[in-house]
């Protein structure tokens, strides 16, 4: 078993063979070169590695990897990537893939992280004598399996009923409702405009943490989803009451599954309306009639989420040591604050 390691900014020559990693072990379209290319282009700092192990002439794992500080590299992880960038083939044993890596990364260094991994696409490993893991968020999915009415029979009663209360009461008031998906490349720019507008016109506008058309996040998000608009499987959702747009939703596609990456809403819209609960129960619907086998949402839980399911699940982090006595002391510290 053999690490390599290269600066970041040669990623793109080793697209083909990431894809293919990914295609074998997780799948996760937030795994794929479409997403993290573009995260490296607008977030990368120039100090990020590829690594990548290879045994008899077959890659078994790859990662993005950044420097965290005296003695620690841990993976690459800008806010907008909900998932740890590690790939590796699922017979290939964790624990001697991490101590490898951490002996060939440059500095002596004494842990090596993996953060935000997801359970349902890797399990959990036991501790170790250099090996352990730290609770980090709980996150829900959607099973998109039974048919929309059974799954919407199951929901609860103060759910439907009050989204049935409130498209009645726009009824009455002459509201027409409206989703809009658009699935063009040549209609990102326009999405990822409004979706700035709308989001800066709230909370994360006054903390200056909005994405807008013309910062790294809203170029991110452009370029991103006109690279998985080129294969049909970037979406963004649009809900308007009559000529307002009220609610939106990015979203992308993986080979079974769908993962909503940011939400918005007017949050100046009279309090009795939920434009995005609205937007989600006309969405969810068109979801399960594609035949994908589920939604994600890797964000953590909120109670808005325990209202559409009650799949959650914990991610985790991964810390592995080059001693036993540091992972030893690591610990006791934690326990202590």
């Amino acid at each position: 078993m053999t690490w390599t390691l290269t600066p970041a900014g040669n990623y793109a020559s080793h697209i083909p063979r990431w894809n293919e990693l990914n295609a074998a072990s997780v799948a996760s379209p937030l795994l794929d070169a479409a997403f993290v290319a573009p995260l490296l282009d607008h977030f990368g700092t120039g100090r990020e590695l590829l690594a990548i192990c290879e045994r008899g002439g077959r890659t078994v794992a790859m990662a993005l990897l950044a420097p965290r500080g005296k003695g620690v590299w841990a993976s690459f992880q800008p806010a907008q990537q909900p998932l740890c960038m590690w790939l590796s083939v699922p017979d290939e044993p964790l624990a001697p893939l991490l101590d490898g890596l951490l002996r060939a990364l440059p500095g002596l260094p004494l842990l090596l992280g993996l953060t935000q991994c997801d359970p349902q696409l890797a399990p959990r490993p036991s501790a170790g004598a250099r090996q352990r893991t730290l609770d980090y968020i709980d996150t829900a999915r959607i099973t998109l399996g039974g048919g929309y009415d059974a799954y919407w029979e199951a929901r609860g009663k103060n759910l439907r009923a009050n989204l049935k209360k409130q498209r009645n009461r726009l009824e009455r008031e002459g509201v027409a409702t409206r989703l809009q998906l658009s699935g063009a490349p040549e209609e990102m720019a326009a999405a990822v405009a409004d979706y700035g507008r709308l989001e800066s016109a709230g909370w994360k506008g006054g903390e200056g943490t909005a994405v807008h058309a013309d910062n790294a996040q809203g170029r991110f998000y452009r370029a991103m989803l006109e690279a998985f608009c080129r294969r049909g499987a970037g979406c963004v959702a649009r809900y308007w009451f009559g000529d307002r747009l009220v609610a939106m939703d990015l979203c992308v596609e993986g080979p079974d599954s769908v993962v909503v990456l940011k939400t918005a809403y007017d949050e100046s819209v009279d309090k009795h309306f939920s434009p995005a609960l609205l937007m989600r129960e006309e969405s969810f619907r068109l979801l399960f009639e594609r035949g994908l086998q589920s939604l994600e949402f890797y964000g953590k839980v909120m109670p808005w989420h325990l209202q559409w399911t009650d799949e959650v699940r914990t991610m985790y982090h991964i810390n592995y040591y080059r001693w036993p006595l540091l992972r030893q002391l690591h610990a006791k510290r934690s326990s202590t604050e």
